[in-house]
């Protein structure tokens, strides 16, 4: 684990790109997930990943290094019906959510993405909402588990299909 200082803050409008590039880059490399080819608008929604933010209650974080280096990004919801997934979980109420993890490949394995994750359990607790809910799928099996060493449980209400990918619901009861 590398033992340099990292910072989750919001990220700023300048950086908006950036962060769709990288969100792209990661999700392109995922084994077993669908390819840009395949499915063409959702690569468009990582790519402007900060168009989220337009919507309220939404909140685009990033993993910064001490340098200033964009080395990853989650976005957070605090209203559900903003979240953007099948199934059921726009519906939930008192509740929190966060989609499109992504960790630069160069900076795995150094506990980013799990400060990424407690910085959006903390929002959701400060809301004080009951729970926080994800989907993952089976391409995204090392996310998977660190979710389930942060206490998340599969929750298979919160399944849906996207297309022919078929998409995991998870919950933590806050």
């Amino acid at each position: 684990m590398n033992n340099q200082e990292y910072t989750i803050r919001n990220a700023k409008a300048n950086e908006f790109e950036e962060i769709g590039k990288l969100m792209v880059l990661v999700y392109s490399q995922l084994e077993g997930f669908p390819k840009e080819s395949e499915q063409p608008n959702y690569y468009k929604m990582l790519a402007n990943i900060g168009d989220l933010t337009t919507n309220p209650n939404t909140e685009l974080l990033v993993a910064v290094t001490s340098d200033g280096k964009i080395i990853g990004g989650i976005v957070y919801f605090s209203d559900m019906q903003y979240y953007g997934s099948g199934g059921i979980a726009t519906k939930e109420q008192n509740t929190s959510g966060f989609r499109l993890l992504a960790v630069n490949p160069m900076n795995r394995e150094q506990g980013i993405g799990k400060l990424l994750i407690k910085d959006c359990i903390e929002k959701a607790k400060e809301k004080k909402h009951q729970q926080l809910i994800i989907h993952s799928t089976m391409a995204m099996q090392t996310a998977w588990k660190m979710y389930e060493r942060l206490g998340f449980k599969r929750s298979e209400d919160l399944d849906f299909m996207q297309g022919e990918l078929p998409v995991f619901g998870f919950r933590l009861l806050l």
